[in-house]
């Protein structure tokens, strides 16, 4: 029976439920794709992902000469990673664990001309509630909570900026900033996206290049950092950046700390030179608890907690049923890592 409210027959999501939004993906040539055979969870097991290459057909075993596929579940033990695959040259396929993978960034580079192992990660996977804190934080600086949340007397004079119609700048392409676009979109905001390439990105209204970011900052009235954390993307936003700024742009990152110079960032806010930043991540991470961050009264920092372990654990484990059956079947991989690019 179609819902009374929509009409739509579709099933509702259950609370709190997100999809994950694999990007396209070519199926591999026969040649390039890797051996099927047993996977293992490491560097230590989790029965739910465990229970997901079970449910994509797959054969949970532990590490041995046997392995054909890895899933790998820890950024603090990164390093490890790669000795696990200097003594098991046979392993064809790597799950990362979330969507960066600049942890990584040694082990990728050490195996960026090899033709094995095929490294897939969660890009695009948490997408949804990513680009859902985005927009929360978004609406916070605009509506100045960060300082009605910190005050301790009825205000005198009342504040705030609606974001409806405003100049949105989208830094990055990828499924966290196509999703944050379709949640904008009942706000009707100007959208202009920045990314390695000027090919129109669907949902912005322009799309640029990074040699042009000076000139949309210019005009931007939010500006949003989804790029993936690499060599070129660090210190994106500095001191000329945040300079190049109005005075009542609100910046937000939902991406990596370290694509703002943090320094450059404390002055711009104690100028006033911005009018506010919502930060989920920081660099350095974690932020500790006497930087000068936490005392800007305009700033609003949500500890890395955009995707919650409870938002993760289901999306990832249909990520790796997904390549688990690409793997077994169809080559069809969700998530390829581009190991010269970096993500």
């Amino acid at each position: 029976m179609p819902h009374a409210e929509t009409g739509s027959t579709a099933p509702r999501r259950s609370p709190g439920q997100h999809r994950d939004h694999p990007a396209s993906s070519p199926v591999l040539p026969a040649d390039r794709r890797p051996q099927p055979g047993p996977i293992a969870v490491l560097p230590t097991s989790n029965p739910r992902f465990e229970q997901a290459i079970v449910d994509g057909g797959g054969v949970v075993e532990p590490l041995s000469d046997r392995t054909r596929g890895i899933v790998w579940l820890s950024y603090q033990r990164a390093a490890e990673l790669e000795t696990v695959l200097e003594s098991h040259p046979d392993i064809g396929w790597v799950q990362l664990p979330w969507a960066g993978v600049d942890a990584f960034a040694p082990t990728l580079q050490r195996f960026a001309n090899h033709p094995v192992p095929l490294w897939t990660s969660a890009k695009g996977t948490f997408s949804e509630p990513v680009a859902e804190h985005a927009l929360a934080l978004t609406l916070a600086l605009l509506r100045d909570l960060p300082q009605k949340a910190r005050a301790t007397r009825w205000a005198s004079v009342d504040t705030g900026r609606s974001l409806y119609g405003r100049n949105v700048v989208i830094v990055g392409a990828g499924g966290i900033a196509i999703e944050l676009m379709r949640l904008l979109s009942v706000f009707e905001p100007t959208i202009t996206v920045v990314r390695r390439s000027a090919e129109p990105v669907p949902g912005a209204h322009h799309t640029t290049t990074p040699d042009h970011l000076l000139e949309v900052l210019a005009s931007a009235d939010v500006v949003v950092l989804a790029a993936a954390s690499t060599d070129g993307t660090r210190h994106l936003i500095g001191a000329t950046e945040l300079a190049a700024m109005q005075s009542t742009a609100v910046l937000v990152n939902i991406a990596r700390g370290a694509l703002i110079d943090t320094d450059a960032l404390v002055d711009a806010l104690r100028s006033g030179s911005i009018a506010g930043a919502g930060l989920d991540v920081t660099d350095p991470e974690p932020l500790p608890e006497a930087h000068a961050l936490w005392a800007e009264e305009r700033c609003i920092i949500t500890s890395h907690s955009a995707d919650t372990p409870d938002m993760t654990g289901p999306l990832l484990a249909d990520r790796i049923r997904t390549n688990v059956e690409a793997l077994l079947d169809h080559g069809r991989f969700a998530g390829v890592v581009d190991t010269k690019a970096g993500y």
